[in-house]
Order: C-alpha cells, then sequence, then structure tokens
C-alpha cells in the first residue's frame, strides 16, 4: 500500500530528475523537515539536546563532508579528526579576533580555512591512492593535533592548553557559552545540516560529482574522457573539508564550548566519522544521517538497555559497544558494502512491488 506509482507520471525530464521522484518520498521529507524545524524546538530539553540531537546534527555534517571524499571520490582519508580540529580553532581565533561579526560568519569562514588545508593536504591524493593515501591523510591527523597542542598561538597561550568558546548571541539568543539554551544550540545546527545537506545533494548530481565519481570508478578511464584528476580531487578534499571544518567548529562553539585538541580531535575522532559512512553507506547523503544517527544512538540505547535495566556495570556496557560496532562493520563490508542507505533501498523497492513477488 506504500509507493504506489499510479498516477504519479512525469511530464518533463526535469521533474523526472528530482530527488525524490516518487511523491511518497517528498511528502515524507517535507514532513520530516517541518517536524525538525516546527515541532522539535517546542519540545527539546537539554537531555535530549546533548546527548542525542545536537551531536547527531554534527555528526552528520561530518559524516557528509568524509562520503564526499571517500563514498563519491573514492579517495580514502584517516585525517577527519585534525580536519575538525581546523575547523575548531579557526573559529576560536575567528571569534577572539572579530567579536562583533556574526557567529554564522565564523562557522563558514572557519570552514572556509579548513577547505584550504584539506586542499593541501589533499595534494598527495595526485601521486598515492588507496591505503598509501590513507597512511599520508593519517599523518596529517597526528601532525595537526601535534602542531594545536604545542604552538601556543592557537590557544591565545592559555596556560592550560584549553580552548574556550566566548559568549555569542544570534537573533538576541545565546548559542555559545554558559548561557546557551538547547533550543538554540538546536536549530543553529538544524541550520547547518540543512544547507551542507542541500549543498551536497546538488553538488553530487552535478558536472562536479559525476567528475568525482568517474575517479572513484576508474580513475585512468576518467582522465582519457576527459575529466581532470588534478581540478577533481583537489575539489573533493575541499568541499569535503569544508563540512568537516564546519562540523568541528560546531562541536567546539556550540556542542562542548570548551576543548582540549588531543581528547576531542584525536584518532577516534577520525574513525568514528569513517564508521558512520561504513555503517550508514558510501556514496549516500542519506546514508550519512543513518551512520551517524546510529552511532549516536547506539551508546544511548546500550546504556539504558544494560546499565539502567540489566544493571550491568558502565565499564562492560562500554566495552560492549565497541564490539558491537566492530561486529557491524565487519557485516557491512563483507553483506552489505553499501550499508543501510543500500538496506533502505531495497527495502523501498519491496514495498514498490509488494504484493507480488519481489
Amino acid at each position: 500500500m506504500l509507493y504506489r506509482e499510479a498516477g504519479d507520471f512525469k511530464t518533463t525530464y526535469r521533474a523526472d530528475n528530482q530527488t525524490f521522484p516518487i511523491l511518497f518520498d517528498r511528502v515524507g521529507f517535507w514532513i520530516t523537515l517541518a517536524v525538525a524545524w516546527l515541532i522539535v524546538p517546542l519540545v527539546i530539553n537539554d537531555y535530549w539536546a546533548n546527548a542525542i540531537l545536537v551531536p547527531f546534527l554534527i555528526y552528520a555534517i561530518a559524516a557528509i563532508g568524509l562520503n564526499i571524499l571517500t563514498g563519491y571520490c573514492g579517495q580514502v582519508s584517516l585525517g577527519t579528526g585534525g580536519f575538525m580540529a581546523v575547523g575548531a580553532y579557526a573559529v576560536y581565533k575567528l571569534m577572539t579576533a572579530f567579536p562583533d561579526v556574526s557567529m554564522v560568519i565564523h562557522i563558514l569562514l572557519a570552514g572556509g580555512i579548513t577547505a584550504i588545508v584539506g586542499a593541501l593536504f589533499g595534494l598527495p591524493s595526485l601521486r598515492i591512492k588507496g591505503f598509501y593515501l590513507a597512511v599520508a591523510t593519517l599523518a596529517a591527523q597526528f601532525f595537526l593535533v601535534w602542531l594545536f597542542n604545542k604552538v601556543p598561538w592557537f590557544y591565545n597561550y592559555s596556560a592550560s592548553g584549553q580552548i574556550n568558546a566566548p559568549e555569542r548571541f544570534l537573533f538576541g539568543q545565546a548559542i555559545t557559552g554558559a548561557n546557551a539554551g538547547p533550543t538554540a544550540q538546536y536549530l543553529i545546527c538544524l541550520a547547518f545540516v540543512t544547507f551542507c545537506a542541500l549543498l551536497a545533494r546538488n553538488l553530487t548530481r552535478g558536472t562536479v560529482g559525476r567528475s568525482w565519481m568517474a575517479i572513484r570508478d576508474m580513475d585512468i578511464a576518467a582522465e582519457i574522457i576527459g575529466v581532470n584528476p588534478l581540478r577533481a580531487k583537489l575539489t573533493a578534499f575541499a568541499v569535503s573539508s569544508f563540512f568537516i571544518g564546519i562540523a568541528g567548529a560546531l562541536f567546539f562553539a556550540v556542542y562542548l564550548g570548551a576543548v582540549e585538541v588531543g581528547e576531542a580531535f584525536g584518532i577516534n575522532k577520525s574513525f568514528l566519522v569513517l564508521f558512520m559512512c561504513i555503517i550508514g553507506g558510501l556514496g549516500s547523503i542519506f546514508g550519512s544521517f543513518a551512520g551517524a544517527a546510529f552511532l549516536v544512538l547506539l551508546p544511548v540505547a546500550l546504556k539504558v538497555i544494560g546499565a539502567d535495566l540489566l544493571g550491568w556495570p558502565t565499564q562492560i556496557v562500554s566495552h560492549l559497544q565497541l564490539v558491537v560496532v566492530g561486529g557491524l562493520i565487519m557485516f557491512f563490508l563483507i553483506k552489505e558494502p553499501h550499508g543501510l542507505a543500500q538496506l533502505w533501498r531495497l527495502t523501498k523497492e519491496k514495498l514498490r512491488l509488494w504484493p507480488f513477488p519481489y
């Protein structure tokens, strides 16, 4: 009874090529946006904002960025945590140097600075790929963390080496600092998620995205048919780092408020975002949201079931989380490399044909 296409016909190529060609999907998309923008802000509280919604939105932006680079362009990266740190420290320096400028501009500029840094570290991708490129981006991760730890200028010569977000307001509401409320934090993150998702969707469906996918599928053949590898790979690194930089800026300024680079943006952060892309589905914007939601909700679900209901010790629950994530990574890599996004696509196809055999 779902996904029936009788009477849902197209009269133009543009209508047939839209993001959601099926009416049921379009209605569901607009309902989801309406709930996110109009209903959730009215009922959100500190727990839902800090434990689930705000980290989910921030990690979704980071997963979209990494998915552009790894899923769409085929360039493996293990430096996501380092690039998030670039965004965090860039927005911190901008906030302290230009206190009268809007916070939205600071976050976008932090993303732009991260894009430049990401493009510089993407230069080795012109000569190396696969495992060697992963090692090169891993070196970038450690170098950036070391740089922010050892150069006092980045943390304004603080004795502790920690950076703290000054209080900033948007439309009269505090979005950073101790007085920031959950509704304001949620809405600013939701605004950037909406912007980044629409931008990524349009980029991946256009000429730039097709050049990325051509490089991913076979770079030599792509070069033969006229795709410029230099432009395609560097734009993928730049756009990916732009999104990741925005995620890092929001993670520091809006979510945490104070960070120490080694703890907040270490190698574990890079693997976490990579696992989101793998579980959610490489080469899928929806997969980025699905993977982020899954890995944000998993610790909460295990805590409620294991610690609260069954009375297990907290250490056992945290170790169980690692076991579950590791098992799911192996399952999806072996059985379904395209992750939750592919499972959702198969489910929709079965719903479209039900009750007839698939």
